[in-house]
């Protein structure tokens, strides 16, 4: 197949959609499939990764307050698909190039949407929660409609779609077991703590609430430490906040080494994002051996189980709660986190997809 993937919010800085989607497009390509992969840039711009994905970068515009996110244009998007042609899309973005669906179909090319967010839990950051519903619902329905299928990778992010009676698809991602590995934990003398947080810095995260769990620790007597893995608009005001406590803020680690020695040198990992749909930073965690501390509102709590860590509610207080007992887990839950992350590889979500893509494509033909 001739398989074209659209994606915003990718940059050399993103977390877990460009993951997901360079992951899926290596995994293509290893079978024997055409991959093209298009996302914003300055300018039109060509090369290939190092799987053999084609990557053509179209102008695009700066997106606000999203510490340097951009937005491809449908236009250009829509030109460069034309001229290379395509037997489906793969459509990772519901805002500016949720159109594409109708415009394949006119063509006779397949879409498939993957959603990677919750849309009324972002609308509900700046709308009332009954006003961010009907907007995602409505939101949803036109994006359903136009498109041959919509892949959700949990429950969680299903539920939206439920609501209004899609039938959407469930393809759980994987994770790199080789690269994020146990074997690159350093031993950690003493009865220091060491807690990570991994992930961009910017406001639906809610990396205060480690930076508060690491505190309530420390006034009851836990000899704590984190680090915060990461970037992104919040981080002046996360480091005012955690002035006078032991936090280390690594800035953006492009080594991928490094953060999964970073991962597997911790004794816990929190992700606090309330919104999470899958979670991909937890996993990885996971899959480094370490126990993971993560909420309870987010997708992230249908991944970690209590035999490798928590989820719980989102305060602070609850999370340093969660820490205590992560800790307590049997020789500290890494053989149980090592082994809940071998439920999740990337071929199995890459032959999932390979089967929704193949299907669009035939039914649009």
């Amino acid at each position: 197949m001739r398989i074209v993937q659209v994606a915003n919010f990718y940059g050399p800085r993103s977390g877990g959609l460009r993951t997901a989607v360079d992951q899926l497009g290596a995994g293509y390509v290893a079978r024997g499939h055409r991959v093209t992969l298009i996302v914003p840039g300055t300018s039109y711009a060509e090369s290939t990764t190092a799987y053999g994905v084609r990557r053509i970068e179209v102008p695009s515009s700066g997106l606000p307050f999203t510490g340097g996110y951009r937005a491809a244009r449908p236009g250009p998007t829509a030109e460069v698909v034309d001229e290379i042609g395509a037997d489906v899309l793969e459509v990772s973005d519901r805002l500016t190039l949720r159109g594409l669906g109708a415009w394949a179909r006119e063509r006779g090319v397949g879409s498939v949407m993957i959603s990677h967010e919750r849309l009324d839990r972002l609308l509900g950051q700046v709308l009332p929660g009954s006003a961010a519903r009907r907007l995602a619902d409505l939101a949803n329905r036109r994006s359903a409609a136009g498109h041959d299928a919509v892949v959700c990778t949990t429950e969680f992010a299903q539920q939206e779609f439920d609501r209004i009676d899609v039938d959407a698809r469930r393809v759980a991602l994987g994770v790199d077991l080789d690269l994020f590995h146990p074997r690159r934990r350093r031993r950690n003398e003493g009865r220091l703590v060491r807690l990570v947080h991994c992930g961009r810095l910017s406001v639906e995260k809610h990396a205060e609430r480690s930076i508060e769990a690491l505190a309530h620790l420390r006034r009851t007597g836990v000899d704590a430490e984190l680090t915060v893995v990461g970037d992104g608009p919040r981080r002046a005001a996360l480091e005012r906040r955690a002035a006078g406590l032991p936090v280390q803020f690594t800035g953006f680690v492009d080594d991928r080494i490094r953060v999964a020695r970073l991962l597997a040198g911790a004794d816990v990992a929190l992700a606090p994002g309330p919104h999470e749909t899958f979670g991909l930073a937890a996993l990885e965690a996971l899959a480094s051996g370490t126990p993971a501390v993560v909420s309870a509102t987010s997708a992230s709590a249908e991944i970690v189980t209590p035999a490798c860590g928590a989820a719980v509610a989102n305060t602070g207080r609850d999370f340093a709660d969660g820490i205590a007992e992560a800790l307590t887990l049997p020789g500290g839950g890494r053989h149980t986190a090592r082994a809940r992350a071998e439920e999740f590889a990337w071929p199995v979500a890459v032959d999932a997809m390979l089967g929704i893509l193949a299907d669009a494509a035939r039914r649009a033909t």
